[in-house]
């Protein structure tokens, strides 16, 4: 009798363990689902936050823009921007290149490749491209420079630049010159109109003197500028 009620207690304490142990798993369960459905809080609607929002005239409203039928869109501008290069820059590169842009520059003429080109190109027909900065003189200018023929010199390169640039501008006799450079026009073009000019009694040539091979940058030394 007392093995058969020590097993009816311990078959008792299972259940009632087993019981216990279900009830905690279903509190927890429910626990859980009171949270999911829970509704979430209202804004206070005394806020200052809640007033604004509230008091909007476009509250609720979706907004609506209205175009008339006959306004046509803006054409959008392409337009291109060149940075200008200031003569002290090209003074302090100075190269023959930085040189043929400084008259360019003086001049007021637009600073394309086919310009830098063409003067390149003319200031090896004048002084050689290993000794281009000659007598401060590269393209061998007598306005100014105090020798005939072209044979005078000045005080430093960027004074021969401004001299150039005044010929250029200035003289009629170089009025087709200025015309190609004012607009940019192939270098052959241009170099043409100097063939043609009274700039060299030679006329180079009338082109057969004149190299069109690519000018190699030389630097000048520091004294000349």
């Amino acid at each position: 009798m007392r093995r058969a009620r020590h097993g009816g207690v311990k078959r008792g304490e299972r259940f009632v363990r087993r019981f216990a142990g279900v009830l905690s798993v279903t509190a927890v369960l429910g626990l859980i689902a009171t949270l999911a459905l829970a509704p979430l809080s209202r804004p206070d609607a005394t806020s200052p936050a809640f007033a604004a929002a509230a008091d909007s005239p476009h509250n609720g409203d979706a907004q609506r823009v209205e175009v008339a039928s006959d306004v046509a869109a803006p054409a959008v501008s392409h337009e291109s921007y060149t940075a200008a290069t200031g003569p002290q820059t090209l003074v302090a590169g100075g190269t023959n290149h930085d040189w043929a842009k400084l008259v360019l520059v003086l001049g007021e003429f637009p600073v394309t490749d086919q310009n830098v080109v063409v003067i390149t190109q003319w200031m090896r027909e004048e002084n050689g491209p290993d000794n281009w900065w000659n007598r401060n003189n590269p393209l061998n200018n007598g306005n100014g420079s105090g020798g005939g023929s072209g044979l005078g010199s000045y005080a430093t390169l960027q004074v021969g630049a401004e001299y150039a640039a005044d010929s250029l501008r200035r003289l009629s006799f170089y009025d087709a010159i200025e015309a190609g450079l004012d607009a940019g026009a192939p270098a052959a073009t241009t170099a043409a109109a100097i063939w043609q000019s009274p700039w060299a009694t030679s006329h180079y040539g009338n082109g057969a003197h004149w190299s069109t091979s690519p000018v190699p940058v030389v630097e000048a030394p520091e004294s000349a500028w």
